[in-house]
């Protein structure tokens, strides 16, 4: 800000002037010659020592830009006014001269009030024989338009533009004051970035974008002369209506031809000018996510928008929120990755249109930063519009009956993220992975071994008689999906195969309360009220047998984030949508940062994601993986990946989870309005979760390398490692005996082998020589006549030793 020098009487002489001239009763008592003097002293101590509060303002509304996270690719803008301050070496020199001469030809000359213009005005106004004359200056008018941005009150808006004339005298005050205070290139720049030009642009920036398409420093002169000639009427002068384009052709070439006489330009460029057709663009700047620059990125510019307001950061309340983020004028460089976002789009659109009941949807996220990379729905990000509505009636018949419309195929529910009454949907199997985790945390190793059995009696207690209980009692009775998993498992084997009767006895015996909390470290926020409080302790969650299953709801974006906690060797971080936030002056806001801690030990996190390359199809660094439920993603991805498959009883959702060392890419299938669907949602067929899944991920990695996974070392591996007593040739009973003296839990096999040890007695164990302290060792039991068969079944590869394969696995 420059200050310029004035002599205190011109400018008290001014005033005084003004008011005559105007007819003010008041502002000429106020102003009696006698008293000059003293009101020169006055205004001199006072009044134009610095702005009065009405001009001291913070900046008019600006626009928010949203980039994707190149710092390129716009996504989306916000604004309450569609404006963006420039520097007046940004505009051009002909829009300066085109404002000046159609508004304030004397503007370099005068002192913020032009006297002489006051005069014209006045005796032309009195005579009644034309038409009414106005006398303000443009610092006049700049002052106007600070004032009514600076009100905090309706009532102060109005008094800032009503037509009376001591609203012209204070005006004319507060000008002399501006002029002193800032140099005239200073008040010019104010009054182009503040102005209204119709069309929903505010300033002269969003107004060569709304009309050209381009820069005000780019403004030819007939473009200039257009956007200045619209500012006394913007809405009658408006060239994009059929009524307002001849008048604003005739306001253009009245301003070219005040240009030719203030000598802006010549003569001979002003007519060609005038000669020029007039065209404009009436490119309305899109506002909002429901307008976003790819019309499939709603859903993340939706997750960035309420993540905003949950930000106490920008200000106490959601309101202040939502006006700081729509008048704050950011350039917000968010997360999203362009390559993955699209790569999201394709897949859960492809072969499942907008149409499904069913919605696809998939979330990814980068491990140890929490920045979310792609969301993505097969749906539309759009309001339903009620008076031509294209939703179909909801899929829940209770609702269809009473003819309310479901979310497809246009919605702007929070369905991958959830809020607003989206709590989650059940994703089944992936849930074992936070069982494996709590088991590991207690100190059990992955090869612990459990002997599965087809269906597992708990000892958490049911509903009597209920479908999930073991018949006549009280028990949680859970079963395998194929009778062919029984046998025994560890935790390769059994997280590969999905195994419920090797996670249920796991969850059991290392608490379930244990395994909830883990998952509550890893994200899992239950949102569904019935969930949060079953996690309680007075809710029961020691009791909750079936967590591991899955019966609980969560969210794409949460999925993900919990298995790239683990993917990051147990970080934690926050999902979060942006990386960048600058403000208007370039200074970037220190809150999108990622927010990271550890909260599983990197060990554990390590040694659960070496078990979790099995059900994927890719090998365990430490193991042989027996059994992959979703085996094709290794391939399809092709590099290296972890992860695991999940169903629901009736297969009414479906999920899949897939990582690798960049992106942690979860999916989840579901009618989001009516959770007990009659649909089967699929897996890897062309219109199931899988393709969603392993195609997002695929495209996302895209010319990034493949990074191997830290292996685990340590006890965590194998555990305590204890020796096998030799038993061979002993009776069942007395081997059975010495064993669990050993410490082992024993089981007896069914099925006999030929062995050189007489008929019904012990042929061997499963496995011999060593194994973990507690494990399961099978006795296997003679045929007689024959030799006994290579002992060592649960070596590396056995059912009993890392990765090994059960009986009858598959």
């Amino acid at each position: 800000m420059r200050k310029r020098d004035h002599n205190v009487f011109t400018n008290a002489a001014s005033l005084l002037i003004c008011g005559l001239l105007a007819g003010v009763v008041v502002a000429a008592a106020a102003f009696p010659a006698v008293a000059m003097s003293g009101l020169a002293a006055k205004a001199g101590a006072e009044t134009f020592g610095a702005l009065p509060k009405e001009l001291t303002v913070a900046r008019a509304p600006q626009i928010t830009y949203l980039l994707a996270n190149d710092g390129k690719t716009p996504l989306a803008t916000m604004y309450d006014e569609n404006r963006r301050d420039v520097k007046l070496a940004d505009i051009s020199p002909n829009m300066q001269k085109a404002i000046i001469a159609a508004e304030d030809h004397d503007f370099y000359k005068h002192n913020g009030v032009d006297i002489n213009g006051v005069a014209r005005a006045f005796v032309n106004n009195q005579s009644g024989t034309n038409s009414q004359q106005g006398a303000s200056t443009l610092t006049m008018q700049y002052v106007r338009l600070a004032i009514a941005y600076s009100a905090t009150h309706p009532a102060d808006v109005v008094a800032a533009t009503e037509d009376t004339s001591s609203r012209k005298i204070r005006e004319m005050r507060l000008a002399l004051q501006v002029d002193k205070e800032f140099s005239k290139d200073e008040i010019l720049t104010r009054y182009l970035n503040l102005a209204s030009f119709g069309n929903g642009a505010y300033g002269v920036f969003a107004a060569s974008q709304v009309y050209f398409g381009k820069s005000p420093k780019n403004l030819k002169i007939e473009e200039a002369a257009l956007l200045a000639g619209m500012v006394k009427a913007p809405t009658t002068n408006d060239p994009t209506t059929r009524s307002g384009y001849p008048l604003a052709l005739d306001r253009r070439n009245y301003v070219i031809d005040n240009m030719i006489k203030t000598k802006a330009i010549t003569q001979q460029e002003g007519d060609a000018a005038k000669a020029t057709k007039l065209v404009v663009k009436d490119k309305r700047t899109p506002n909002g996510c429901v307008a976003t620059n790819q019309k499939d990125w709603g859903f993340f510019c939706d997750y960035f928008y309420r993540w905003w307001l949950s930000q106490e950061t920008f200000g106490s309340t959601t309101y202040d929120r939502e006006r700081r983020l729509k008048s704050g004028g950011y350039t917000i460089t968010t997360t999203l990755d362009v390559r993955a976002q699209n790569g999201a789009d394709r897949a859960v659109r492809k072969n499942l249109g907008v149409n499904s009941k069913a919605a696809r949807m998939v979330a990814a996220i980068e491990p140890g930063t929490g920045r979310v990379r792609a969301l993505s729905v097969n749906r539309n990000f759009k309001i339903d519009d009620p008076k031509k509505p294209a939703n179909k009636l909801s899929s829940d018949p209770k609702k269809a009956k009473k003819k309310i419309r479901g979310n497809y195929p246009n919605t702007v529910n929070p369905l991958l993220s959830g809020g607003q009454g989206i709590a989650g949907y059940q994703a089944g199997s992936t849930f074992k992975m936070f069982t494996m985790v709590a088991a590991l945390e207690k100190g059990i190793p992955l090869a612990y071994p459990i002997n599965s059995p087809p269906v597992f009696k708990s000892e958490y207690i049911v509903e009597q008689n209920s479908p999930a209980a073991c018949p006549g009692t009280h028990f949680y009775c859970p079963k395998n999906a194929s009778a062919s998993m029984a046998g025994v498992h560890n935790m390769w084997t059994a997280f590969g195969n999905s195994v419920n009767t090797y996670f249920v006895p796991l969850e059991q015996q290392v608490g379930a309360e244990n395994v909830i909390k883990a998952a509550q470290k890893l994200g899992i926020t239950f949102r569904s009220s019935d969930d949060a409080r079953r996690a309680t302790k007075e809710g029961g969650a020691n009791q909750w047998g079936s967590f591991t299953l899955g019966v609980s709801a969560t969210t794409p974006l949460e999925l993900a984030n919990a298995y790239a906690t683990l993917a990051a060797d147990g970080k934690y971080c926050e999902p979060i949508p942006v990386q960048q936030i600058k403000d208007p002056e370039g200074n970037k806001l220190d809150v999108a940062n990622p927010r990271c801690e550890q909260r599983i030990a990197t060990e554990v996190a390590r040694a659960a994601v070496d078990a979790a390359r099995c059900p994927v199809g890719d090998r365990s660094s430490v193991s042989k993986c027996s059994g992959a439920t979703a085996r094709n993603v290794r391939g399809i991805v092709g590099k290296p990946v972890a992860g695991k498959s999940g169903t629901t009883d009736g297969e009414k959702t479906s999920s899949l989870v897939a990582m690798t060392k960049q992106f942690a890419v979860a999916g989840i299938m579901a009618d989001p309005d009516w959770p007990q669907t009659n649909q089967q949602m699929g897996h890897d067929t062309a219109t199931g979760i899988n393709p969603a899944v392993y195609e997002t991920l695929r495209d996302a990695m895209k010319g990034k390398p493949g990074i191997e996974f830290t292996p685990p070392n340590g006890k965590i591996i194998n555990g305590d490692q204890r020796s096998i007593p030799n038993v061979k040739c002993q009776s069942v009973d007395g081997a059975r005996g010495k064993l669990k003296e050993a410490g082992f839990s024993v089981v007896v096999s069914d099925n006999k082998i030929a062995s050189e040890c007489p008929a019904g007695t012990v042929a061997g164990t499963s496995p011999d020589g060593r194994t973990i302290k507690g494990g399961v060792v099978t006795i296997e039991v003679s045929s007689g006549g024959g030799s006994t068969p290579n002992q060592g079944g649960n070596t590396p590869g056995g059912p009993g030793g890392p990765g090994g394969r059960p009986p009858n696995g598959n």
